[in-house]
């Protein structure tokens, strides 16, 4: 019986721990990734979202996000679109307001300094 117990324990500490874990995801494109991370999971409403650039050459670009579910049956288009704040070295942060579950695209366009703009892609659901 003490077994049992402690399984039971042990599985509802696991599923617990498994429902808090942090937001993370990979965008890629042809020229970089960039890794998505957000210290919470995400929610609908405005969510802080961390980003890291994997390539040097866009390690001082500007970044842009863009956010938007396509329309569906009796419900329109839905964007946010923000501009990113350089934290340095390739590290990004930006405010995203996610207007209602389901699942998101997710465009990331970064604009370096010199060369060409590049768009990453991936997509999550809520």
């Amino acid at each position: 019986m003490k077994s049992i117990t402690k399984l039971a324990l042990a599985l509802l500490l696991g599923a617990s721990l498994l429902q808090g874990a942090a937001f993370e995801k990979v965008a890629k494109s042809r020229a970089t990734q960039v890794h998505l991370s957000c210290e919470k999971p995400l929610t609908t409403g405005n969510n802080t979202i961390n980003f890291e650039v994997g390539h040097k050459n866009y390690k001082d670009a500007k970044m842009s996000v863009k956010i938007f579910m396509p329309a569906m049956p009796g419900m329109p288009y839905m964007e946010s679109i923000s501009e990113s704040k350089s934290l340095g070295d390739g590290k990004f942060t930006t405010n995203i307001n996610i207007s209602m579950s389901g699942t998101w695209q997710v465009h990331i366009f970064l604009t370096p300094k010199s060369g060409k703009k590049v768009r990453a892609k991936t997509s999550f659901n809520i």
